[in-house]
């Protein structure tokens, strides 16, 4: 019993695809957005749906921080800056990009670490990280051909999980993440691309059922929908989810907003 409650991965949503991690002693955030910024910039229709949980002043337990890739809904100054500072040890894994803005925002060049594809980082003795692409909406790389919008794959006490940060679904995307499986967990935006959506300047990612489908194609065990619950011009309803999730009845389980995994 001691050891299930040790592998027990303690989870808080921050929305949009931003995650709270627990992995034992080790403390990981995933995309991590906690203020009103979208707003600030782009206009009301963008205010935030899902309340901050908590300031980003507050969070002094942050040990590792990833960031998928540079837009402000994952990479926040008005997040990042402060967090940084109340939790003054903890080090990003992300792309290229965001590191260029974590070096203007403050944040010491030691404590950023690149997401490299194929390296593993060690967080703990039981807990490793490497990075994946990400296609959003295609895959597109920086000069030194890393990818400049990433996933992570962790590795955690024999499981590993999937977080895909933003992403649409490629053949070559497909390929690396069979070479993972199987996965246990897989977190999976599912705002889809459309037109309307890409006529206000959105860019989308999978449709629920795409992403139902790359679930059970790298034998994901459960699946957490993401990226639907922030603003109101790129949501999608819980209902829909449900639904389809009900109707298709896939072989992994659905876990909306889940406390442990």
């Amino acid at each position: 019993m001691t050891d299930q409650i040790q592998k027990t991965i303690a989870v808080t949503s921050l929305g949009q695809v931003g995650f709270r991690l627990v992995f034992g002693d080790t403390v990981v955030y995933i995309d991590p957005y906690l203020s009103d910024h979208v707003a600030q910039v782009e206009g009301g229709n963008m205010k935030r749906m899902f309340p901050v949980p908590f300031t980003p002043g507050s969070v002094v337990d942050a040990e590792w921080v990833f960031i998928s890739h540079d837009h402000i809904d994952h990479c926040d100054p008005l997040t990042i800056k402060p967090l940084s500072s109340a939790s003054r040890k903890c080090c990003f894994v992300c792309t290229s990009s965001v590191a260029e803005k974590l070096l203007e925002w403050g944040v010491s060049g030691s404590r950023i670490i690149s997401a490299i594809e194929g390296e593993w980082v060690t967080l703990s003795p039981v807990l490793r990280v490497t990075t994946v692409p990400a296609a959003h909406p295609e895959i597109c790389r920086d000069r030194s051909a890393l990818a400049l919008c990433v996933g992570f794959i962790f590795e955690y006490e024999g499981r590993r999980l999937y977080h895909a940060g933003d992403t649409s679904i490629t053949d070559e995307l497909l390929v690396i993440l069979k070479q993972f499986m199987p996965i246990d967990v897989a977190f999976l935006p599912v705002n889809e691309r459309n037109y309307f959506r890409e006529r206000q300047g959105i860019i989308g990612n999978m449709t629920i059922r795409e992403a139902f489908g790359l679930a059970e194609e790298i034998a994901a065990r459960v699946m957490v929908p993401t990226h639907w619950d922030m603003f109101a011009s790129n949501q999608v309803y819980r209902e829909e989810i449900e639904l389809l999730y009900k109707l298709i009845n896939p072989e992994f389980k659905l876990s909306i907003h889940p406390q442990t995994l």
